[in-house]
């Protein structure tokens, strides 16, 4: 460890920040930090404890394996308060395709959503949890067990469905055509439904 610990945990604060929802594993980061275990436990415990000594808004967890970066509980009421925010106000096209993609096709994984839309996705999949739009549903089988996203009860009611299939039929097409007519669709229906909310 040539670093400092100030720098070892700026790094890793950084990674955490940058894995999202997902979170990272122990052996992620070891292979990312190129350090060994007990110094990726070393610098997870100063980063742990920098944030219940200090007086800051979000902590370090351990979920499944994964450490990820949350808010603290005491900060619930001011975070909900955020989520109850008319969604219109902040949900980018970046996040309504990315909603349609779930809607649609879920339960399904940020990578398989990135494969259909051809970008990044961590973004939009975070405005979309912290929204109640969508949720973490399960793990993915296979290497990495990847989390799969659906959407929530609060998707249901902000659209005025009863169920999922509710969702407006697609058009036959083919693969391509589907993806892009999904998020197109999908994007139409929002914005209608945000007119007659007015």
């Amino acid at each position: 460890m040539s670093l400092g610990v100030i720098e070892w945990n700026s790094i890793v604060e950084a990674l955490l920040f940058a894995s999202g929802d997902e979170g990272l594993s122990l052996k992620q980061l070891m292979t990312v930090l190129e350090l060994e275990e007990q110094e990726v436990m070393d610098i997870l415990g100063e980063l742990s404890s920098s944030y219940k000594e200090k007086k800051r808004g979000i902590d370090l967890v351990e979920v499944a394996g994964h450490y990820q970066l949350t808010t603290k509980k005491i900060h619930s009421s001011y975070i909900k308060k955020l989520v109850e925010s008319p969604v219109n106000s902040s949900l980018s096209q970046a996040a309504l395709e990315t909603l349609a993609i779930v809607a649609y096709r879920q339960p399904i994984t940020r990578a398989e959503i990135e494969e259909v839309r051809g970008v990044k996705t961590e973004r939009p999949l975070q405005t979309l949890v912290s929204k109640i739009l969508i949720k973490e549903v399960g793990r993915a089988e296979g290497t990495g067990r990847a989390i799969l996203y659906g959407t929530t009860r609060e998707f249901l009611e902000y659209f005025g469905l009863k169920s999922i299939k509710e969702l407006p039929p697609l058009p036959e097409k083919t693969d391509d055509e589907f993806e892009q007519e999904e998020a197109d669709l999908f994007f139409e229906k929002f914005n209608e439904t945000l007119e007659e909310l007015k």
